[in-house]
């Protein structure tokens, strides 16, 4: 009874939060930006930006008019290989000393079913603006040991280096062009 009694009470808080809420603030230690290329078409290569801000604001209850902004450090890239490391923030790739950033924002945040959303917006990669599409999944919401509500969202897409002018051609690098990208996101709601 007692178990009930505290999930009807932090329902209630969450209902109450969701409903006046209009910003919500990144978790960043339940938080992930994270990337996949092919190497030579055998294996996947993984990484992580270590350094990252997002936010999401909304009006609405069930979130559709959210606008979500993404700011990624490129410099934080981290595969667990130095030396690799080091060659994408360089010239060769990312090119860090020039453009330092890749940003997001969305242009719609739209329900597709069920928990299962897709993102729309416009991401900056190396200098160069292209529309993106990502699918969402809404994970659901907690009243985490921090006593905060918290929502989580798992976000996944795909694109393709060179049209941002990441690189060279997959022949002569081994990386394959199209790059999957993962996120994983909590957000306190205020």
């Amino acid at each position: 009874m007692k178990k009930f009694l505290l999930f009807a009470v932090a329902s209630i808080l969450f209902s109450t939060a969701t409903i006046a809420q209009k910003t919500y603030t990144q978790d960043k230690n339940h938080s992930r930006v994270s990337f996949s290329a092919t190497h030579f078409g055998i294996s996947h290569v993984e990484g992580i930006f270590k350094n990252f801000d997002v936010t999401l604001e909304a009006k609405k209850p069930d979130i559709t008019d959210a606008v979500i902004t993404l700011t990624i450090d490129v410099s934080s890239i981290n595969t667990e290989v130095a030396y690799r490391d080091n060659d994408l923030k360089s010239a060769n790739y990312f090119d860090t000393s020039k453009y330092q950033a890749i940003t997001f924002k969305s242009t719609s945040f739209k329900n597709i079913s069920g928990k299962n959303y897709k993102l729309a917006g416009n991401i900056t990669i190396h200098g160069v603006s292209k529309p993106i599409v990502f699918d969402v999944v809404y994970n659901g919401t907690a009243v985490t040991a921090m006593k905060k509500p918290t929502a989580g969202f798992t976000i996944t897409g795909k694109l393709n280096r060179l049209d941002f002018g990441v690189g060279g051609s997959a022949l002569t690098s081994g990386i394959s062009n199209e790059i999957e990208l993962r996120s994983n996101v909590e957000f306190t709601i205020n």
